[in-house]
């Protein structure tokens, strides 16, 4: 199943139509727009409750989002971030983190340093390699940042290839760079925990390397502040040109999905 491209909703903005996925192999159970649910019910039939049962505190209210098993996902869980990962698309499906004062003060005492590895919990063949991103153009961009890792350790494990995906150099050190910027800025100011989930979107079939890594067409962020329930999210397309532009609000971003991001939040502000 691959996306199509609509008409976008707000202009200036590209956006992923009907069949739009958080990842390519695990779909995240969408329906055609004219049967999509409306915004905050269940998930749809046949989509599955991903446990994280050794790192729910990065999830909202310690619940992940629903997902329609069409792929070989893995959940794997680090110091500083949680992971589902897609073995179809040698990407994660999405990067989950919980984020405050105190993690990211901790954060900025940290001096960036570490070097990319393949995960060993993952197969090979199912996971990406580092010759994927030899001589290929893409960087190998950080779903949570290494910058938001508050020890040595969270950032060592931030060089995990299963935290990354083939991004446009850039994109990954202009706009989206300013994005996580913002995100932490953000969560110095807020009076609590903040949670992210981050990922791809695939519109198209570009791969690269001989593992086949998938190239994704845009980027997302949803910033979930725990305190206040505000919620909004950043989507941006995978490419040089790419801009910062205003936050989409997540009532909207949900609606055109169909499913909840955040089964752990009861109310949205």
């Amino acid at each position: 199943m691959w996306l199509k491209k609509q008409e976008d909703p707000q202009p200036g903005r590209a956006w992923i139509g009907a069949a739009a996925a958080i990842g390519l192999a695990a779909w995240l159970a969408l329906a055609p727009a004219a049967a999509r649910s409306p915004a905050g019910r269940a998930a749809p039939a046949g989509a599955t409750a991903t446990g994280f049962a050794n790192c729910p505190q990065f999830f909202a209210g310690g619940r992940a989002p629903a997902v329609a098993l069409a792929g070989r996902l893995r959940e794997l869980c680090y110091d500083g971030f949680a992971i589902l990962h897609s073995g179809e698309s040698r990407t994660p499906v999405y990067v989950a983190q919980r984020l405050n004062r105190d993690i990211v003060l901790r954060a900025r005492r940290i001096e960036r340093q570490g070097r990319f590895f393949a995960d060993a919990r993952l197969r090979r063949g199912e996971r990406a390699e580092l010759e994927d991103y030899r001589g290929s153009g893409w960087s190998r961009g950080h779903m949570a940042p290494a910058a938001d890792m508050p020890t040595e350790r969270a950032m060592a494990q931030s060089f995990s290839l299963a935290n990354m995906v083939p991004q446009d150099p850039r994109q990954n050190g202009g706009p989206w760079a300013r994005i996580e910027e913002d995100t932490r800025r953000y969560a110095l100011r807020a009076r609590g925990d903040v949670y992210v989930l981050t990922g791809p979107v695939f519109a198209d079939r570009q791969v690269i390397g001989p593992n086949r890594v998938h190239v994704p067409t845009h980027l997302f962020k949803l910033v979930h502040d725990a305190v206040t329930g505000r919620t909004w999210v950043h989507w941006q397309p995978n490419r040089p040109d790419a801009k910062v532009n205003p936050p989409l609000s997540y009532a909207g971003f949900q609606r055109w999905l169909g499913l909840d991001l955040l089964p752990g939040v009861e109310e949205m502000h």
